[in-house]
């Protein structure tokens, strides 16, 4: 069965509190009708403090959506690789011992991949597979970890390398005055990860079934308007109560399988802001703490997009895993609106277990 080892995570030096984050609001907007209910939903986030790879300073210029972009390539390239090696030793592997490499990321573009760059740098195999998903934004953590269980299902020797590299900040686009976009100013932060996925051995969570769940109708409630200037974030005011009709799939996903979604050990799931916690409690019927990996993270680096389920379950890592066979569930969600879900038991290594 393949493993998901524990995750990488980095994010960047720059650090920006939610006061600073409201002080700017109101120095930038002060006339904006809709300023006060813009402040009152930053607060609501309980995000304290989020990571930028440049200075405030610099994130509030816009030189352009070409340079912007060149910033995305020469920032992923000198904070990659680091994250990737941490990634692999904790997974006990070398770069030769990877068979594919998924890399995901909605806040850059790059071709070839970022991945082609990364197999040269590294000395990764020359037949190592590339797998980049540009477009499923926060949900495209929740995909990689489906796409690298799907690979080792068909390849059941083989090792898969995830890659998450997001950089919201760059994103920001200062002429964007609707309330959806002056949230997601307070709400985004920056930030990579990596983790492995061993078909054999390891230490982690043992997949053993994924899925996926698309909202008919709904693709246009989180989406980019591509412009000139770049990447226009677009979000509906509907979006947070996606999670009433999003936890009847985690059940059927679950019923599937024999369990029950209501009754399982760990949860890591996509923290897009608070209320998408708070709903997953209520409509699943599970206690709040069972979220707290991924609260842990929206408090400390905000919506780090793809990046933050495999930050939720580094955070249990640290807090030292489960017990053996424990069972749970993880999910990103994202555009679409899309769920891509799965379950699987801790496995602790044969050395471990003895």
């Amino acid at each position: 069965m393949a493993t998901l080892c524990k995750p990488s995570v980095s994010v960047p030096e720059y650090v920006i509190t939610m006061e600073e984050t409201l002080e700017l609001a109101r120095s930038h907007h002060e006339n904006h009708p809709q300023l006060p209910l813009a402040l009152r939903l930053i607060e609501n986030t309980g995000v304290r403090t989020r990571h930028i790879v440049q200075p405030i300073e610099e994130t509030l210029k816009h030189p352009g959506f070409e340079e912007r972009n060149k910033l995305y390539e020469v920032e992923a390239k000198a904070r990659v690789p680091a994250v990737i090696q941490r990634a692999l030793d904790d997974a006990e592997l070398l770069t030769t011992d990877i068979d594919v490499i998924i890399y995901v990321s909605c806040t850059g573009f790059m071709m070839p991949s970022l991945t082609a760059w990364l197999i040269n740098e590294m000395d990764f195999d020359s037949t190592t597979r590339q797998l980049p998903i540009a477009q499923l934004g926060c949900a495209a953590g929740g995909a990689a970890i489906n796409r690298a269980h799907d690979f080792c299902s068909a390849y059941p020797d083989a090792n898969a390398l995830i890659v998450a590299c997001e950089f919201c900040s760059l994103c920001y686009q200062p002429t964007d005055l609707g309330v959806g976009s002056l949230l997601s100013n307070g709400l985004f932060g920056d930030g990579i990860a990596a983790a492995v996925v061993r078909g054999k051995g390891g230490t982690g969570v043992e997949l053993e079934r994924n899925g996926s769940y698309l909202i008919p109708k709904t693709e246009e409630w989180i989406m980019y308007d591509v412009r000139a200037t770049g990447f226009h974030f677009l979000l509906d005011k509907r979006v947070p109560a996606t999670m009433e009709p999003l936890a009847p799939a985690l059940q059927d996903l679950a019923g599937l399988h024999g369990w029950d979604a209501s009754d399982l050990d760990f949860y890591i799931v996509h923290a897009g802001g608070p209320r998408i916690l708070d709903d997953l409690s209520k409509f699943l019927k599970v206690d709040p703490h069972a979220f707290r990996f991924s609260r842990s993270t929206l408090t400390e680096y905000g919506n780090i997009a793809s990046a933050v389920v495999l930050d939720a379950l580094r955070r249990m890592f640290d807090e030292g895993g489960a017990e053996h066979q424990a069972r749970g569930l993880l999910a990103g969600f994202g555009p679409g609106i899309t769920a891509e879900m799965s379950l699987g038991r801790w496995r602790r290594s044969d050395e471990e277990t003895d």
